[in-house]
């Protein structure tokens, strides 16, 4: 962000784990709260499968779960670039010559 950048702090109180939390972010509220949620329904996920798992090892489990949901978006929107990559490429020399047989 550069110097003369101001941009406005949010602050939210979300609950998570039944603990309350006040964020501050740049994010919008709605943003902020639909994190949070996703984090609490994650840990919640978590403690229904694992039984008496106290809620330090419940948030770690769901942090790592919350990861690999990230790191396979992450490797299918890649995957997908390259795809949309080779198909612009096919339709760019398709048109090349298309142009060139005039």
């Amino acid at each position: 962000m550069g110097a003369n950048d101001t941009a406005r702090m949010h602050t939210v109180t979300v609950r998570i784990a039944g603990e309350e939390h006040s964020i501050r972010s740049e994010a919008e509220p709605e943003h902020t709260r639909a994190c949070a949620e996703h984090v609490d329904r994650a840990i919640a996920a978590v403690q229904e499968r694992v039984s008496l798992v106290d809620p330090h090892k419940a948030a770690i489990l769901a942090a790592l779960s919350i990861t690999d949901e990230l790191f396979r978006v992450h490797a299918e929107l890649e995957r997908l670039s390259a795809d949309l990559a080779g198909r612009l490429d096919g339709l760019r020399r398709r048109v090349e010559e298309v142009m060139d047989g005039r």
